[in-house]
Formats: C-alpha cells, sequence, structure tokens
C-alpha cells in the first residue's frame, strides 16, 4: 500500500490534534499554580501570605490540587491522547490505554530489576532528575515523560481499532471487548518493554545532548523555535514544536511550563537576569507576537478598509484582537489573513520570530506562551519588584513591533491590493475566516477551484458533518441541504457550518439539514461530486447571483405574489423562516392558487423536480425566496405547474408558479407562502406591511 503526501499530512494533523487533547487543561492548572504562589508570597500580601496562616494554608492546598496535570503528565497523555484517534468506544479506549500503560511500566520495572546493568541502567538509585528514572504511579520506571506515554498510547489506539470488535467463541464471550484488547496489549508490551529498556537510555542520551546544543544556541534557537512553532500552525503540526518544550523534555526536566512553576519562587526574589537564570525561557517567548504583533496587523487591516465598511470592520476585529491579546487564542486573526493572502502569513512568522530573538537579546525569560493573563500571573505580578525594569522593557520592544506590523501589514495589504475584510467587493461579505475553511481552499486549491466559493463551502460542510464516510444519504429543498449522517456525534457545532456562510443547522438525530440559502443547488452539485470523489471544475460563462452588481440606492416595493390572508414571518410554522434563518419577510395564508412576480425581476431559481420553490432578484439587488408550503419538498413536484424557467426576466404579475392547494392539504402539509428576502441584513430600510387581506398584484407587503 503506498501512502500520498495527504494521507500522510492527514494522519500527522489528527495525531497532532490527539495530542492536544490533554493540552486544554494545562492553561488552567498553570494559571492556579501561578495564582496559590503569588498568594503565597510575603513580598507581594505581607504577613497576610505568611507560612502557619490561614491564608497560606488554605493557598498551600490549592497548589498541591493544581499540580496535579504535571505531576501525573504521562498518565494524562496516556490516558487522553488515545481519545482523539480511537474511531469508536473513545471512553473505553482511554480505559484500555491507562492499564496498558501500567503494564508497560510494570515490565520494565521487572527486566531493570533482574538485571539493570546489563540495560546501563543504575536501577538501585533514587528515581529523580538526571537519574533516568522517574516515579509512575509508584512504579520505579525509565523515565520517558511524555513522549512514551504518547507512543504507548498510539500503540493502544491501533490495538483498539483493530481488536476490539473481534469475533471469538461465545464461551470465551467475557473476553471480548475491552478485555479482549487488553489481552493483546498485554502480550505486546513485554517485548516492547524489553526494546525500550535496551534503546531508551541511548535515546535519554541523545536528548541531553539535544537539551545542550539548544541551551547555547542562544538567539538563532529561539528564532528557529517560534518560527517553526508559527509556521507549521496551519498545518496543524506545531504541536510538535511546542509540546515537547513546554510540557516535555526538550530543554528542561518536566518541561519549560512546569519548571517554571516550581521554581517561580527563586526568581521573584532574585535580581539577577531572568535570562541567565532560565535561559530555557527563551523557548516559552512565543506568545509576545499574540500580545504586541497582532494589534498591529488588525490596525493595519482596519486603516486599509474603505471608509464605508470600517465601523463593520472594527466589529469583526476587535473581539478577534481582544481573544487573542487577553487569551492566546489567534486562529480567527491569523487564517483571516493567511486565507486571503498566505505572504502575510509568512511575514507575520518572520516578524513573531524576531519579536521572541530580541527580547531574548535584551535579557527577557519566562513563560510567556499565552496571552495577557500567562502575562501578568505567571511573570509580571510576581516578579515586577525584582525585575521591573525587564518588563518595561519587553513592553516597549513590544509596542515597537506592535508600529512594525503595523507598517509592514499595511505596507503590503495596499501594495498587493489583498481582500482582507474591509477591502472585499460591495456585494462581498466581510468575515474572519476559520481553519476549517482554510484547509477546504488548500484542497480547493489543487483541484483548481481556489476562488470558488460554492467549493469551498461545499467542502468544508462536508468536513463538517463528518467527512464521505459519515454521510449516508443526501437531498436538497429550496434553501436546504438535507443530509442523513451515521454518526450524529460526529457533526461539529452549528458555529463551524455558520462561520462557512451557513444561515443555521437543523439536527435531529440522524438527519440534519445545513441551511444554505438559494444557492443550495450549486452547493449541492460541488458536495455530491466531492462526496463521490469526482473532480470538479467551474462553470464556465456563468455569474452567480450574489456576485452580480447591485444597485443598492433603488427603492421599490413588491406587492403580494398570491392571494389571501398577510402574516409576519414570525408567525410561520417553520423554525427556518420563523426565527428568520433565512432572512426577513412575510408569509401568506393563500386564498388564491397562482403565484405571480411582486415586481419586476429575473428568476434566479427553480427548485427543479419539487417544483415548490422560486428565487429572484430585483433591480435593487434584493433577493426574494417564494416558497410554498411548508416541507411540500416531499410532494416532489406533484400539484405543482411551473410557468416559468431559472434565467428568465420577468414583469410584475406575470404568472410563476401554480399549485394545488387540495393536494397539498391532503398530505398533511400546509400551504402557507413564504416571501423571504435572503440578504435583507443589507436593506436596514425595509418595512413590512402588517396582517390583512391581500390581493395578488395589487396589494403592496413590502417596501424598500
Amino acid at each position: 500500500m503506498t501512502l500520498s503526501k495527504d494521507r500522510v499530512m492527514q494522519g500527522m494533523q489528527r495525531f497532532g490534534g490527539a495530542m492536544y487533547t490533554p493540552v486544554v487543561l494545562f492553561a488552567f492548572f498553570g494559571l492556579t499554580v501561578a495564582l496559590s504562589i503569588i498568594c503565597k508570597n510575603e513580598g507581594i500580601l505581607g504577613a497576610l501570605a505568611a507560612k502557619g496562616t490561614l491564608w497560606y494554608d488554605f493557598w498551600f492546598v490549592v497548589e498541591q490540587g493544581a499540580w496535579t496535570v504535571f505531576a501525573q503528565m504521562p498518565i494524562l497523555f496516556a490516558i487522553a491522547v488515545p481519545i482523539g484517534f480511537a474511531k469508536k468506544e473513545p471512553a473505553r479506549c482511554a480505559m484500555e490505554a491507562f492499564v496498558i500503560y501500567m503494564v508497560f511500566n510494570y515490565f520494565i520495572s521487572g527486566f531493570l530489576t533482574l538485571d539493570g546493568a546489563f540495560f546501563g541502567v543504575d536501577y538501585s538509585q533514587d528515581a529523580g532528575a538526571g537519574t533516568g528514572l522517574a516515579m509512575i504511579a509508584n512504579i520505579k520506571t525509565l523515565d520517558m515523560g511524555m513522549l512514551g506515554a504518547i507512543f504507548i498510547a498510539c500503540v493502544t489506539a491501533w490495538l483498539h481499532n483493530r481488536f476490539y470488535d473481534t469475533d471469538i467463541p461465545e464461551w470465551l464471550g467475557i473476553f471480548k471487548g475491552p478485555a479482549f484488547v487488553v489481552a493483546v496489549g498485554f502480550a505486546v508490551m513485554i517485548p516492547l518493554a524489553f526494546v525500550f529498556c535496551l534503546i531508551w537510555p541511548a535515546i535519554q542520551h541523545g536528548i541531553m545532548n539535544f537539551q545542550g546544543f539548544l541551551k547555547t544556541s542562544g538567539l538563532l534557537g529561539v528564532w528557529a523555535y517560534t518560527f517553526s512553532e508559527r509556521i507549521l500552525l496551519p498545518a496543524g503540526l506545531h504541536h510538535f514544536i511546542y509540546l515537547p518544550f513546554i510540557f516535555g523534555p526538550a530543554v528542561c526536566d518536566g518541561g519549560i511550563q512546569a519548571y517554571w512553576l516550581q521554581h517561580i519562587n527563586d526568581f521573584a526574589t532574585s535580581a539577577q537576569s531572568l535570562k541567565d537564570m532560565f535561559p530555557e525561557g527563551g523557548f516559552a517567548l512565543h506568545g509576545s507576537s499574540k500580545v504586541f504583533g497582532l494589534p498591529g496587523a488588525a490596525l493595519a487591516i482596519y486603516m486599509c478598509a474603505k471608509p464605508e465598511k470600517k465601523k463593520k470592520t472594527a466589529a469583526l476585529l476587535i473581539p478577534a484582537t481582544l481573544t487573542a491579546v487577553i487569551c492566546g487564542i489567534t486562529e480567527p486573526l491569523e487564517f483571516t489573513f493567511l486565507f486571503v493572502a498566505p505572504l502575510l502569513y509568512l511575514v507575520h512568522s518572520i516578524l513573531a520570530a524576531t519579536l521572541s530573538a530580541t527580547l531574548y537579546f535584551f535579557g527577557l525569560a519566562g513563560n510567556f506562551g499565552g496571552g495577557l493573563i500567562d502575562c501578568f500571573v505567571q511573570n509580571w505580578i510576581p516578579l515586577f519588584s525584582y525585575h521591573s525594569g525587564t518588563y518595561i522593557m519587553q513592553i516597549v520592544i513590544g509596542l515597537c513591533f506592535t508600529a512594525i506590523y503595523f507598517f509592514t501589514f499595511r505596507f503590503m495589504i495596499l501594495k498587493f491590493d489583498y481582500a482582507t475584510p474591509g477591502r472585499t467587493a460591495d456585494d462581498v461579505e466581510d468575515k474572519l475566516f476559520s481553519k476549517d475553511e482554510y484547509n477546504a481552499k488548500k484542497e480547493m486549491e489543487d483541484m483548481g477551484l481556489a476562488g470558488n466559493a460554492m467549493a469551498i463551502k461545499a467542502k468544508v460542510f462536508l468536513d463538517c458533518l463528518g467527512g464521505p464516510d459519515n454521510i449516508k444519504e443526501v437531498t436538497n429543498c429550496a434553501t436546504r441541504l438535507r443530509v442523513t449522517v451515521g454518526d450524529p456525534d460526529k457533526v461539529k457545532p452549528v458555529s463551524k457550518f455558520t462561520k462557512a456562510g451557513a444561515y443555521g443547522l437543523v439536527k435531529n438525530g440522524h438527519a440534519v439539514q445545513v441551511i444554505v440559502g438559494l444557492s443550495v443547488p450549486q452547493v449541492r452539485g460541488y458536495f455530491d461530486a466531492l462526496l463521490k470523489g469526482e473532480s470538479i471544475a467551474p462553470a464556465e460563462g456563468q455569474q452567480s447571483a450574489a456576485n452580480a452588481p447591485a444597485a443598492m440606492d433603488l427603492s421599490m416595493k413588491l406587492e403580494a405574489c398570491v392571494s389571501g390572508k398577510l402574516i409576519d414571518m414570525a408567525e410561520v410554522n417553520d423554525d427556518m423562516f420563523s426565527q428568520k434563518m433565512m432572512g426577513d419577510g412575510v408569509a401568506i395564508e393563500p386564498t388564491g392558487d397562482t403565484i405571480v412576480a411582486p415586481a419586476d425581476a429575473e428568476v434566479t431559481m427553480v427548485m427543479e423536480g419539487s417544483l415548490h420553490a422560486i428565487g429572484l432578484r430585483f433591480a435593487n439587488g434584493a433577493e426574494l425566496l417564494i416558497h410554498v408550503g411548508i416541507d411540500t419538498v416531499k410532494l416532489n413536484g406533484r400539484g405543482f405547474q411551473l410557468l416559468t424557467e431559472q434565467g428568465a426576466h420577468v414583469k410584475k404579475g406575470e404568472p410563476l408558479l401554480r399549485f394545488d392547494p387540495q393536494v397539498i392539504r391532503d398530505a398533511g402539509y400546509q400551504t402557507t407562502v413564504i416571501m423571504a428576502v435572503t440578504n435583507s441584513a443589507d436593506y436596514p430600510q425595509m418595512q413590512k406591511k402588517p396582517d390583512q387581506k391581500v390581493e395578488a398584484n395589487e396589494t403592496p407587503v413590502l417596501t424598500f
């Protein structure tokens, strides 16, 4: 079997994602350790924090609990990593991994007890830093840290996926499932433990030499580490860079985070240079670009926006920037300019690395991997009295880089005319982009469809629905992509869909509806092609309605498309319409049976097959969906007669569609006719008429 580049990359991304599973806990526990240390510092709180006081005792207990994930990190990784790899029953896989990891360490302990000298290990010494030994759940074993745990976790996940459903004779039924996986793991761990006893001491020696190289590489090492961490983020491979440094043994025992917190009181009571006391702390300055660099980039994007779009651009950028600065979560900003201009992201990575190296050159070290919360709690507050000069210097240099980011980004955006938020065409929605959309775009680039918004949207939707293997059936109506999925738990949250351009998501067990809008036929076409693995090509000579120029300054009125009783959209017995997911508008309980054009328009969409919905585009750019009945797509066109065609230019009052209300009622459906302006957000001046009797082609129902 040959492995393609894409397959290898997907595997590495999945591995990186699985490793991140336990990392989500580190921020809370790290901040809690730092806070408890601060609250026991007499230099900050005086006699209140003196040893023996109730205050001190309380925070002493809190600190002991806060060390949990750092003290038991190998076990945490052994349990958590398989959750990201298990194809089914991840909770059982986590249990299997814990047991197999314990078995592995007991086997190592057994081999070393019998003849540690044969393996080059002095097993008689107490476990601790520098001995090559560690205590894991009261087992004295080789010190492999999280690397050994991750390896055993991956082996367990493979065993789980391979053997969990193995059929064995009924009389051995008690050994099915987890018991069988653990039994196989037990047998596998014996030779594996022996092999590790042979090779790990040499690997430990190599790690020590690598640590020595990094510690002595100075600015170059810090620059290369930060650049690698940023540039690999889009591929999801940055975990391979920072995890061994921050939480593993790459440069110090236990990782930078644990070491820094363990010795923070020593650093807080010495005026010696932070760089001299803890040179390894230079590798934890990669968060500096989040606090100082990205605000400059965001400001440049705002200043380059069109004047009429600056207010909306600011509304997008401010929360995303605050999230990056305060919490260190940078995806919304970074993936936005990565999406529209990859060169900007390369420049960002270079500037981020240069900022870290510059700060390190001037004597800064510490734990600055996150945002301002990390800066304050783990660095500035506990250490400021002895290192105020260093931190003031950090802020000054950081603000200088804010300016460098601003002028560099502004120059490049204007020079290359990048379509950053606020610089898009008037009919294109400004938005921040997600990682899902970036990955979809990269895949579309390989197909030659990088500029095809519909194809990218279809790819994101497919991924968010769990991928091709999770799709059992797909259909669509006038506005919704209707999908039956195999595993509902694999469907991502609604926010993932709405970020990609969906209006909403309706999930009812295995039945999922992605509310796409009038472009659903095009999206469905690309969705089907991706589902089948077919190559897809953009249609030639066609301009989508969404991209057509809009004359937004024209006022007009829409008259009733059918005779009946006018009601507000909120009264429609369908959540998609009543909650205005498809835009605002009105509805009519019909007494007539013919749909007519409410104004001069172009027919942009006809729901082929079911014939129950028509899309129109008017001279002022407004787009209207006329939807006859609730769930009438299920009639498959029975009771409907189409009187126009897609692409036709129709006059006000011209018949578009005839329907049989009795057929609809006999089938158990409602006949409500919806008139939804799908881009109503662009028309804040739109007014709806109150409930009343209306006549087709006579009574105004909407005015712009």
